[in-house]
């Protein structure tokens, strides 16, 4: 059978990572996420908890709070992080089917032959509601971070996609996560994978 890969994009709170693992066991693929951040760390020789800050949220309040010190051209070590996990995903991709959540993995992995690239999303009110029940977030804190997560993958998107910056920019698939529940978008997904990527 040959090699398929497939991208989940998605805004904070739409349970990305979560559709990513009953995905994974639907079709007994691995799933990268957080191994990413915790490879990436290794290779860099730095500790995981400084790639994990750095990874989107460092640009961004470095542009929020400095805006004088950041552009999107800027060097900061987040594009070393970048480099580095592009490679990482690269990598993932040319060993064997596998699932990427976020990280512009449908930008980085856009010529790949037979790769899917889905984005989920979902109603504010429902995404604050995860936060709330699924998270064990505070409202206030809820709000806080969908505001804060939103606005740094907007950046994080624009600075190392490109002209790729557009929402719509190479995605196959967009599905609204909390109208098919975690499970329901998951088979979605794994119909979608079968009719198109299963050769």
């Amino acid at each position: 059978m040959e090699k398929y890969v497939i991208t989940i994009s998605r805004q904070f709170a739409a349970m990305g990572r979560t559709v990513a693992q009953h995905l994974s066991e639907l079709l007994g693929i691995e799933f990268w996420d957080r191994d990413i951040v915790e490879l990436a760390a290794k290779r860099m020789g730095q500790s995981l908890s400084l790639v994990s800050d750095s990874e989107e949220r460092a640009n961004y309040s470095l542009l929020r709070h400095h805006p004088e010190k950041m552009s999107l051209t800027s060097y900061s070590i987040s594009d070393e992080i970048f480099r580095t996990e592009s490679s990482i995903i690269q990598d993932a991709a040319s060993q064997g089917s596998c699932i990427i959540v976020g990280r512009c993995g449908d930008y980085i992995l856009r010529d790949h032959p037979n790769h899917l690239s889905v984005y989920l999303y979902a109603p504010y009110e429902k995404r604050l509601e995860n936060c709330i029940n699924h998270l064990g977030m505070s409202e206030k804190e809820a709000r806080k971070q969908i505001r804060d997560m939103d606005l740094a993958r907007r950046y994080y998107q624009k600075k190392y996609a490109g002209e790729g910056d557009s929402l719509l920019a190479w995605k196959d698939l967009m599905i609204d996560s909390s109208r098919f529940g975690i499970e329901g978008t998951a088979k979605l997904i794994a119909g979608v994978v079968q009719q198109t990527l299963l050769k």
